[in-house]
Formats: structure tokens, C-alpha cells, sequence
């Protein structure tokens, strides 16, 4: 295929996503156009690739599936033809049904996916598992998988002339109700509203940013990222015991999955 640019889009609230993607970028012989719709308001407007771009979209993995708010977002995207390459980012327990899902909801939107990967990063709650990563090691799978797509994308005429992936996951999809952990403000916030501003989905207000519209809240842990004083947090007691147990059953180092 002759591809003219890519456009890079992910929602990423502690960067991670962002990370892995940038460096798939950095192997692409096209121009390339980030697309962050990790902010509040991200869904405004419709956005159109034509059959001679690549869409890369990069999502991370909640309880297996994608976060609502990427979800809706990445609604507003629409292909015409369009090869797509997927990405799912996960805390080395499981992606679950996350690709299948981010392949069905832009295949429907006129995408053809002709690449994805899972890839794990440090989870951004028990930051015991998976510490660290993406790794050398990770960083060494994600630039393969590129060159892979690069190959693969000269070898076809059209996205339609690729084979359909075989990916895992299961419809219908695993269902998936949030962690019952939501961060909270102590006495050390000044109210410079940045982590109102930041969060992705509007659960703090900004007039009283010491308190989380738990309803909303979506624990993505943007909000403890980038807060200045180290004001947020979970609580402490509840997360220790949590992690002790989530890190027993998923500690043992899982390996990026390609498929192509």
C-alpha cells in the first residue's frame, strides 16, 4: 500500500499508552499525527482518515476491556477503507476481550485492522506488578512489531486484502463495573485545579478538587500523576492489602502478543 501519513491516537491518562505508541511512530517511514483524547472534552467533531492513511489507536486494558471513555471517543473516528493497527496496554494480568473489542468498534466504523498487540506496562494501581515496564526487553517487541507493520502494509494493495486477525477474547464481551478504589485529596491540596482540569472523564469538581464524584470516576490514576504537591491518593489500607494479594497472582512476568 501507499501510505501517505499515519495519525497516532490513544487515550492515555498515565502515559504509558502514549509511550508504547511513540515508539511504534519512531519506526514508521510516514509522517505522523498524534491524537490525544485522553482530555475532557475528547469527543467533539467527527475525524475522517481516507484508504491511503494508517490509524495506530492505543488503549489500556480495564478489568479486560476498554475504558467507556476511550470507547466513545474513538466512536468519532471513521474510516473508508482505512488500515488500522490496535493496541491494547495492560498491568500484566490479562487484555481479556480489550482488542477484539477496540477491532470490533473500529471495523464498524470502516477501519480494516491489519495488525494488533497487547504489550504490558507497569499497572497504574498496584505499581509493584509489572514495575518498570515497558522494558529493553518490551522496547525491543514494540519495535518489531513495527517493522512488521511496515512490511506487511508493502506486501498488500488494499487494508481489505489482509487476512481478518485471529485474536483472543470472547463475545459477548466480560463485563466489567470499576474497582472500588477512587482517589481522594488530603490536607496538602492547594486547589490549583490541575488534576480537575486533567481528568478525563470530569469526576473532580473544580471549585472543591479535595473531593471525587466516585459515580464518575473511572480510577485511571491521572490525577495522582499530576498533582504537584503529592496531595492524591487511594486509601493506603485498603490498597496495601488489595496489592498483596492481586501481586501474589500476578507477578509472574507475562510477554507482549502479536498478531499479524
Amino acid at each position: 500500500m501507499d501510505i501517505k501519513n499515519a495519525v497516532s491516537v490513544y487515550f492515555s491518562p498515565t502515559d504509558s499508552t502514549h509511550r508504547i505508541l511513540s515508539a511504534i511512530t519512531k519506526e514508521l517511514p510516514w509522517p505522523v499525527q498524534e491524537l490525544d483524547i485522553t482530555d475532557y472534552p475528547a469527543d467533539d467533531g467527527e475525524y475522517r482518515l481516507s484508504a491511503d492513511e494508517l490509524l495506530l489507536a492505543g488503549v489500556p486494558v480495564y478489568g479486560g476491556r476498554i475504558p467507556a471513555a476511550a470507547a466513545q471517543r474513538l466512536k468519532n473516528l471513521h474510516g473508508d477503507g482505512t488500515p488500522a493497527v490496535i493496541v491494547a496496554v495492560y498491568g500484566n494480568r490479562d487484555y481479556d476481550d480489550a482488542l477484539l473489542e477496540l477491532r470490533d468498534l473500529l471495523e464498524q466504523r470502516g477501519f480494516r485492522v491489519i495488525a494488533a498487540a497487547a504489550f504490558i506496562a507497569e499497572h497504574n494501581i498496584m505499581h509493584s506488578v509489572a514495575a518498570g515496564r515497558p522494558d529493553e526487553q518490551d522496547f525491543k517487541a514494540i519495535e518489531k512489531f513495527a517493522q512488521e507493520v511496515v512490511k506487511k502494509l508493502a506486501k498488500i494493495n488494499k487494508a481489505a486484502a489482509a487476512e481478518p486477525l485471529a485474536l483472543k477474547g470472547n463475545l459477548p464481551y466480560r463485563e466489567y463495573n470499576g474497582v472500588p478504589f477512587k482517589p481522594s485529596a488530603d490536607n496538602s491540596c492547594v486547589k490549583c485545579g490541575l488534576c480537575a482540569a486533567k481528568c478525563p472523564v470530569k469526576a473532580i469538581p473544580a471549585e472543591t478538587p479535595e473531593n471525587t464524584d466516585t459515580e464518575k470516576c473511572i480510577t485511571c490514576m491521572r490525577c495522582i500523576k499530576v498533582c504537584p504537591q503529592g496531595a492524591r491518593s487511594l486509601n493506603k489500607l485498603m490498597l496495601c492489602a488489595a496489592e498483596k494479594l492481586f501481586a501474589l497472582k500476578n507477578s509472574k512476568r507475562k510477554e507482549p502478543e502479536i498478531f499479524i
